[in-house]
């Protein structure tokens, strides 16, 4: 394999321009790359490799029905997407000219976006500020917390606990239980994945004073779904699973029955959103539910339409 692609080519395609460079580095570094001849079939209809395929050399054809659709042109503004990225695909794509194309694994890719777009808390800089009153002032600052009833927020900072941390500490494990709630008040930390079927852990983010993690496991009573390490000494204020719940998660939920809920679904004033992983969507679900899996909904909600009411479920 004569072609090599740098994390830099990767900046040119979407969505992978919204990764951080070092996410784009960890990208680069598992790539499939391969270079295929004039005629060479690239994927046919129905396929339903999850995986990303990105043109990166030379032109396709996209065929349905013994037909050519359209072409494509490595460099063009339709090359900067992944080739007919909707599983099952729609289309069978072949190769116009000799060609070279990248395929990205979808789950870390999406995984990597939903941590880079979870963002830090933006917020101007507070030069009046203590470093101790820094933290909390981003936390009082960001829209959960507008929610929140005064008497719960008391009652979140009363129940904080201060641990001091080192370089090297495990914070929490992929695969736990979820137990806390954490919030950096001082100090750095990585957050990690491993992806079934790879030997090495990716790296997601790099989180520092303000920020906050650990809520997924929490709110959905599952596994925690990452690892995070310290990268220096620092000091995290943590709540517990119980008062999470109670005090800050719960204010934040508006709940429904399912006989309620469907009558809303079948008059059109909601739609079913199941948040559950894929395996147990496909095993079974409310008819004409619309799939997103918690860990994914800070990266894709913005693809939902903000005059709909969604009606969100999962196995508890």
């Amino acid at each position: 394999m004569s072609t090599k692609i740098s994390f830099l080519h990767l900046n040119n395609f979407h969505p992978l321009d919204s990764l951080t460079p070092e996410n784009l580095k960890e990208i680069a570094d598992k790539l499939e790359i391969s270079e295929l001849k004039k005629g060479d079939t690239v994927f046919k209809e129905g396929d339903k490799d999850n995986r990303h395929i990105f043109l990166f050399k030379g032109s396709i054809n996209l065929i349905k029905n013994n037909k050519i659709l359209k072409s494509i042109e490595a460099g063009s503004a339709d090359a900067k997407f992944a080739i007919a990225h909707i599983l099952p695909r729609n289309f069978t794509c072949t190769a116009k000219t000799d060609l070279v194309i990248f395929k990205v694994n979808a789950d870390i890719l999406d995984m990597m976006l939903a941590w880079d777009q979870t963002g830090s808390f933006q917020v101007e800089e507070l030069s009046s500020c203590s470093e101790d009153d820094d933290w909390m002032t981003r936390i009082l600052q960001t829209e959960a917390f507008h929610r929140i009833p005064p008497a719960n927020i008391q009652a979140i900072f009363t129940s904080l606990e201060d641990i001091e941390v080192n370089i090297g500490d495990s914070i929490i494990k992929q695969d736990e239980a979820g137990e806390y709630f954490y919030i950096i008040k001082t100090g750095r930390c990585m957050v990690t994945r491993k992806m079934p079927g790879q030997q090495n852990e990716i790296k997601l983010a790099e989180l520092g004073p303000g920020s906050t993690f650990g809520e997924e496991a929490l709110i959905s009573d599952a596994k925690r779904n990452a690892s995070v390490v310290m990268l220096s000494k620092g000091t995290l204020s943590r709540l517990s699973k119980e008062n999470f719940l109670k005090l800050l998660n719960e204010p934040m939920i508006e709940k429904i029955d399912y006989s309620c809920a469907s009558l809303k679904v079948k008059n059109s004033e909601a739609e079913w959103l199941d948040v559950r992983l894929p395996a147990e969507f496909e095993s079974a679900h409310i008819k004409g539910a619309i799939h997103m899996p918690l860990i994914f909904l800070r990266m894709k909600i913005n693809t939902l339409d903000l005059m709909k009411d969604y009606i969100l479920y999962c196995d508890t």
